[in-house]
């Protein structure tokens, strides 16, 4: 497991439950999660949903202290649903539990707001473990995808070499034109302008050696930033 941030100054005693909102459209496993957490006093389940619309919904309506979230979800995606819920809820963490560990998941959810990445085959107290560090401010991620993200949102180690000096603005950028988004729209996601939005493109293209989005696609997929 690795922080991306110091943990704060924690007081021995935790003064009320930590109140958990979990999303994940697998029944079985939600209800297991929900009933593993709910034995720990520090855990209280605020509730728990099976689509990304409606951890958004009910997270508004509850206003848990941590959202436990799923990538892929009906409705919207659970990167989408952290964006939409760290938007109205500024002071509830999300906590991305997944069995994805690609680097283009892992850095989807950080850029959206998220404040942990842990996967689901992570120990229970791992998980719970995870859940207490985020509520009190830390930033965390477990597997083997974190020391490469890490890398990427500092900008160093062979991380930035693997993506050709690429930064994570311009690597961000390339996933996003991957997955098919305009130029406007990627302008809209990511709150700039169309002209820095073509800025990056060219910028990407010059560093990767493409001419066109069509290579810039085949790139993004040999470095696993997308799916075909």
């Amino acid at each position: 497991m690795i922080e991306l941030a110091p943990p704060p100054a924690m007081s021995t005693v935790q003064a009320k439950p930590i109140r958990i909102l979990v999303a994940d459209d697998q029944a079985l496993f939600r209800i297991a999660l929900v009933e593993l957490l709910g034995r720990d006093p520090r855990i209280e389940i605020a509730g728990h949903v099976g689509d990304g619309l409606q951890a958004v919904q009910k997270a508004i309506e509850l206003t848990p202290d941590v959202v436990l979230m799923d990538i892929r979800m009906p409705g919207i995606d659970g990167v989408e649903a952290t964006r939409r819920i760290i938007a109205a809820l500024p002071g509830t963490q999300v906590l991305i539990l997944t069995a994805f560990e690609t680097d283009r998941h892992v850095l989807e959810a950080l850029q959206a707001g998220a404040n942990a990445y842990v996967l689901k085959d992570s120990e229970p107290a791992t998980v719970i473990s995870s859940i207490i560090a985020v509520h009190s401010g830390q930033r965390v991620v477990t597997g083997s995808a974190a020391s490469r993200v890490v890398d990427m949102l500092t900008g160093s180690g062979p991380t930035r070499q693997y993506y050709d000096n690429l930064t994570p603005r311009e690597i961000q950028i390339l996933t996003l034109l991957a997955q098919g988004l305009a130029n406007k729209q990627i302008a809209h996601r990511i709150k700039i302008s169309d002209k820095t939005v073509r800025n990056h493109i060219s910028n990407i293209y010059q560093k990767v050696k493409v001419v066109d989005r069509s290579q810039a696609v085949l790139y993004a997929v040999r470095k696993g930033l997308v799916e075909l």
